[in-house]
């Protein structure tokens, strides 16, 4: 099998793509750019986005390696997945050597990893609520649903009884997950079969589907405490899910997650916790209009509100902070900041939700970029006539995960400053 690796916002050599194979890629996969080489018949330069993983279409294997790494990619994502630290997923081990695998690979093997030590003290049973037709008696008879059913008839029993039974949510999150990363691909032949081996355990537990915004959150006790690992993994893979596709004769699939997504909800989790705020005081949420005619609409990633007043509004952007060239037309507040740059158009977006919302000002968090090695973090632009300032702040997501929620811990002082300034300033009519 043909395999094409590629990282993040980085531009391939050219390679050779089939016209099917090139419509496939774009796809299945979000933000890739599928540029022809000229001259060059059939030759092309790929240049991924924010989207990483792995996709197989035909005998062609395309991966796009996360510039974080594969398990602190998971491990961010299985703690905002999981609303803090309770989602810390610990890999090491079978995972030393799988830094640099493909993204459905390394899930892979973490699951089955995962799995076979939840399961080795057997699967978790408890009880579940059965309706059914039966032809005696059992728990409790449902004698409406008797009558309407069976008009007087003695048989079947329509009745309602609890059973003890493997079948329970936790297992079933299980199993959902292994089927998806099962029809994902590409995987390695071992690697199919340790999944083969826990869908084998999990015989008796239903399949079941769950859309991607709606993955049921689990809390955790002494009975099931031993799960937490498995189960964590098993909701991030429910999450973003896999792709699957035909086009023609060609087939598409594979397990791909959008880095914007993660990295947003990753700082939406860490944020809040750092300044102890609920769900419905920070995160993102429509905060009204732009216009007093009311056409263009404002949702920014954070806004923090206290009762019916927004205190505070930010942004994240998980992408690379352009340089800046001539005619700006917003002012750097100093020289010593000039590593920590930001584009116009989201300095233009963030001045926007600020002047909607009458604060003094608001703030782009980037995440830094590796080839970036100033020591510099923060940057303040002072925007001409309208007294607002508008702060950049640049998160190292590199190393552990303790440094990187410790990063995230300056931020929110700084956020935490923006909000008593808003808090104090006067309010204008709108």
């Amino acid at each position: 099998m043909r395999e094409i690796r590629l990282k993040e916002y980085e531009r391939s050599k050219p390679v050779g793509l089939s016209v099917g194979e090139r419509d496939a890629l774009g796809e299945a996969i979000p933000h890739l750019s599928i540029a022809h080489v000229a001259g060059e018949s059939g030759k092309y330069r790929i240049t991924p986005g924010s989207t990483v993983g792995a996709v197989e279409v035909n005998g062609l294997s395309v991966i796009i390696e996360p510039k974080i790494g594969v398990g602190q990619l998971i491990s961010l994502a299985c703690y905002a997945m999981a609303r803090g630290r309770d989602g810390l997923v610990e890999f090491g081990g079978d995972f030393a050597y799988a830094e640099q695998s493909a993204l459905p690979e390394f899930l892979a093997q973490a699951l089955a990893s995962a799995a076979e030590k939840a399961f080795a003290r057997g699967l978790l049973r408890g009880y579940v609520e059965r309706e059914e037709a039966l032809q005696t008696v059992r728990g409790r008879i449902r004698f409406d649903d008797q009558v309407r059913r069976r008009f007087g008839l003695p048989l079947p029993v329509e009745v309602r009884y609890d059973e003890f039974t493997d079948d329970v949510l936790l297992n079933r999150l299980v199993k959902a997950a292994n089927w998806r990363l099962r029809r994902a691909g590409p995987l390695s032949s071992g690697t199919r079969r340790r999944l083969g081996r826990i869908d084998a355990l999990l015989d008796g537990v239903s399949l079941c589907r769950y859309p991607r915004n709606a993955v049921p959150e689990v809390k955790f006790d002494r009975l099931n405490g031993h799960y937490k690992d498995v189960v964590a993994l098993a909701r991030l893979i429910l999450r973003y899910g896999a792709y699957e596709a035909e086009r023609g004769e060609v087939r598409a699939s594979g397990f791909t997650m959008d880095m914007n997504e993660v990295f947003q909800e990753f700082l939406t989790v860490a944020l809040r916790e750092k300044l102890g705020l609920s769900n419905d005081a920070f995160g993102e949420r429509w905060v009204g209009s732009l216009d007093v005619e009311e056409q263009v609409s404002l949702r920014p990633d954070f806004a923090w509100w206290e009762g019916r007043r927004c205190v505070f509004v930010g942004d994240a952007k998980y992408k690379r902070m352009p340089n800046r060239g001539h005619g700006e037309r917003v002012k750097r507040a100093s020289n010593a900041e000039r590593n920590e740059r930001a584009s116009n158009a989201d300095l233009y977006q963030i001045l926007a939700y600020a002047t909607a919302l009458d604060l003094p000002g608001g703030m782009l968090i980037y995440a830094k970029d590796e080839d970036d090695q100033s020591e510099a973090n923060a940057a303040t632009y002072t925007v001409r006539h309208a007294c607002k300032r508008l702060q950049v702040a640049a998160l190292d997501l590199s190393g552990a995960l303790d440094d990187v929620l410790g990063r995230v811990g300056e931020i929110a002082g700084r956020i935490r400053a923006l909000r008593d300034a808003a808090v104090g300033a006067p309010r204008r009519a709108a």
